[in-house]
């Protein structure tokens, strides 16, 4: 991990506000909290929905590298901006989103067991949106595609709170592939 990655967070979350303003709530406060905890803000760009309000939270609230809030990089494909996002954070969280927000969830679950990285994953599950997956999760464990000691792998919290607090307290679990990775630049 690279000092510039020590206090940012990178955030998954949809790219749309939600009729229930629970979400909209949920990633307001979250982009708050995230600030005042210290913590600055990795995303995949955009100023709307859900990813513009946890940016304004931390940008509004003086978040730790807020200033990079408005930077704007070029990649060339998705993959690079991905990896280019893992590299800068020192942590991930995702809120509630479509397709995009699940990929990069279960992109970045699947980098841990593959040992490219070693950071937290915290899943905010704001009223019960990511249950299924949860059970999901449960299901591939009870039929042997997942071992049990690497469920939390993926922590689920239920408030924006909890998540931060579970930034802090991560365990990475210890029975995950015992890879080796080698990159020009690390995550």
């Amino acid at each position: 991990m690279t000092s510039e990655s020590e206090n940012l967070v990178c955030v998954f979350c949809a790219s749309s506000d939600s009729p229930n303003a629970a979400y909209n709530d949920a990633a307001d406060t979250l982009g708050r909290e995230l600030a005042q905890a210290g913590y600055g803000l990795v995303y995949g760009g955009g100023g709307h929905g859900l990813m513009g309000r946890v940016a304004r939270g931390v940008f509004d609230n003086n978040g730790s590298g807020s200033i990079e809030i408005g930077r704007t990089i070029l990649v060339d494909s998705m993959h690079e901006r991905k990896q280019l996002m893992s590299q800068h954070a020192m942590a991930f969280i995702a809120l509630p989103g479509g397709f995009g927000t699940l990929e990069e969830l279960l992109e970045v679950a699947t980098w841990s067991m593959l040992c490219i990285h070693s950071k937290p994953i915290i899943v905010l599950n704001t009223n019960g949106y990511y249950n299924a997956l949860s059970d999901m999760i449960d299901k591939a464990i009870e039929a042997g595609f997942i071992k049990s000691t690497n469920k939390d792998v993926i922590v689920m919290c239920d408030t924006p709170q909890e998540a931060i607090a579970a930034i802090k307290s991560y365990t990475v679990p210890t029975t995950r592939y015992d890879l080796t990775w080698t990159t020009n630049s690390p995550m």
